[in-house]
C-alpha cells in the first residue's frame, strides 16, 4: 500500500479505535491502588506513606517500561509489546492478590503490572498512533491519549463497588482475567506496521532544524528538557489524582465520595485531552503545552482554601477539565521536532518523565501527608513543581517563535 492509501485512512481510523479500546482496559494499572489504597492500608496495618509505595513502584516501572515498550515498537511494530503487556498485566494482577504483606505486593505491583505490563498501554500507542495521521495529527493523539482517561473515569467506581462486595484480593483476581479476555484480541488488530514517513513542512522548511539542532539546540538537551518538564507537571498533578480518595477518607467523606470525585476529574480530563487535539493542531505542542500547565497550577491552588464535599467536586472537575491536555502535548512536540524513526523511543522517554512525576508526586504527598498530618503542604509542593514546567515550557517556546520569526525575516 502506498503512503496515500493509509494515512488516515478507515484502517487509521479502525487502528485508533482498537488503540484507544487498549489504553482504557490496560490503564487499570494506574488507578487500581488510587482505590485500594485505604483497604490496602487497613489490612497491612502501614503508614499512609508505605501504602503509596505500591502506586510509586507502578508508576517507576511504567517509566522504565514505557522506554523498553517503545523501544520494541519501534524495532517489531507495536504489536509485540502490546501481546507482552497483556499476559504480564494479567498474571500481576492475579499473584498481586495473593501477597503476604505491603513490601511483596510492592514488588509484584511493579514489576508485572507496571514495567512489564500496562507501561506499553500508553506511550507506545501515542506514538504508533502519531505515525498514522498527519493533518489530524493532534486530534488522534488526544483520541488515543482519553483511553488512559477512560481508564480512570470508569474503573475507580467499578474497583470501588468490588472492593465492598468481594474484597480488594480477589477483585484484583478478576482484573487479570478480564485483561487477558479483552485485549488479546485488540493487539491482533495492530498487527501492520506503519507506512514509510515523510519529513513534516517544517523540516522541509527548515523552520524546525528537524533531528539536528531542534530549537537551535542539541538535541538531548532539547529531550532532557522536556523530560524535566514533565517530572515536573506531573509531581503536581499527582496530588490530587493519587491522593483523593485517601483525602476524601480523612474529612469524613468516606471512599465512594473520593472514587466519584476521581472519576469526575479524569472524566473531564477526556474533555480536555479531546479539546486538546484540536488545540495542537492549531497552535502547536509548545503553546499547548504552557497553556494547560499554567491553567493546572492555578486549578491546584484552589483545593488549599476550599475542602467542602461540594466545592471538593467542582475543583476537581475544573482540575480535569485544564489538565487533560497536558501529558499529549510531548507526544506532538516529539514528532515536531525529531524524526519519526524515533518516535517510539522519544515519545516513550518524554511519557516516561510525566509517568516518573507521578511517581514522585504520588510518594512524597504521601510522605508530607506524615510529616505534617495535612494535605496542604503537599499542595504547595506541586504548585512549585508545576512552576518548574511553565518555567521550562515558556523558555523553549520563546526560542521557537524566536527562530520562526527570523526564518520569516530571511524569507
Amino acid at each position: 500500500m502506498t503512503k496515500t492509501s493509509v494515512i488516515e485512512s478507515p484502517y487509521a481510523w479502525l487502528r485508533l479505535g482498537a488503540a484507544v479500546a487498549l489504553s482504557t482496559i490496560g490503564g487499570v494499572g494506574m488507578w487500581s491502588i488510587v482505590v485500594a489504597l485505604p483497604a490496602v492500608q487497613a489490612e497491612f496495618g502501614v503508614t499512609r506513606g508505605s501504602a503509596s509505595l505500591p502506586y510509586t513502584l507502578a508508576m517507576v516501572g511504567f517509566m522504565a517500561g514505557t522506554v523498553l515498550m517503545g523501544r520494541l515498537a519501534d524495532r517489531f511494530g507495536i504489536m509485540v509489546p502490546m501481546l507482552l503487556g497483556t499476559v504480564m498485566l494479567s498474571i500481576g494482577y492475579v499473584l498481586t492478590s495473593f501477597a503476604g504483606g505491603i513490601t511483596s505486593f510492592a514488588i509484584l505491583y511493579g514489576l508485572l503490572v507496571g514495567l512489564l505490563g500496562g507501561s506499553a498501554m500508553f506511550a507506545p500507542l501515542l506514538a504508533d498512533t502519531s505515525l498514522w495521521f498527519d493533518r489530524r495529527r493532534g486530534l488522534a493523539i488526544g483520541l488515543c491519549a482519553s483511553g488512559n482517561y477512560f481508564a480512570g473515569t470508569l474503573w475507580p467506581p467499578v474497583i470501588e463497588h468490588f472492593i465492598a462486595e468481594i474484597g480488594w484480593r480477589e477483585t484484583h483476581v478478576w482484573i487479570g482475567v478480564f485483561c487477558l479476555v479483552t485485549m488479546l484480541p485488540l493487539a491482533l488488530v495492530l498487527r501492520r506496521r506503519p507506512p514509510a514517513q515523510a519529513p513534516p513542512p517544517a523540516a522541509v522548511n527548515g523552520a524546525a532544524a528537524f533531528g539536528t539542532r531542534p530549537l537551535g539546540l542539541p538535541p538531548n538537551l532539547v529531550q532532557g528538557l522536556l523530560v524535566v518538564a514533565g517530572v515536573g507537571c506531573c509531581v503536581a498533578m499527582s496530588m490530587p489524582q493519587v491522593h483523593i480518595v485517601a483525602y476524601c477518607v480523612d474529612l469524613g467523606y468516606g471512599p465512594a465520595r473520593g472514587a466519584e470525585m476521581l472519576s469526575l476529574m479524569l472524566g473531564f480530563g477526556i474533555v480536555s485531552r479531546l479539546a486538546s487535539g484540536w488545540i495542537l493542531d492549531r497552535i502547536g505542542g509548545l503553546a499547548t503545552l504552557l497553556l494547560g500547565a499554567t491553567l493546572q497550577g492555578l486549578a491546584l491552588a484552589f483545593y488549599l482554601p476550599f475542602d467542602g464535599l461540594a466545592s471538593l467536586y467542582i475543583i476537581s472537575a475544573m482540575f480535569g477539565l485544564v489538565q487533560g491536555g497536558i501529558v499529549p502535548s510531548y507526544a506532538f512536540i516529539i514528532r515536531e521536532l525529531f524524526p519519526a524513526s524515533q518516535a517510539g523511543f522519544r515519545v516513550s522517554l518524554a511519557i516516561s518523565a510525566t509517568m516518573a512525576g507521578m511517581a514522585l508526586g504520588g510518594w512524597l504527598s504521601g510522605a508530607i501527608f506524615d510529616l505534617t498530618g495535612s494535605y496542604k503542604a503537599a499542595l504547595v509542593n506541586g504548585i512549585a513543581w508545576n512552576i518548574v514546567n511553565v518555567t521550562i515550557t515558556a523558555f523553549l517556546l520563546r526560542r521557537m517563535l524566536r527562530q520562526e520569526k527570523a526564518a520569516a525575516a530571511a524569507a
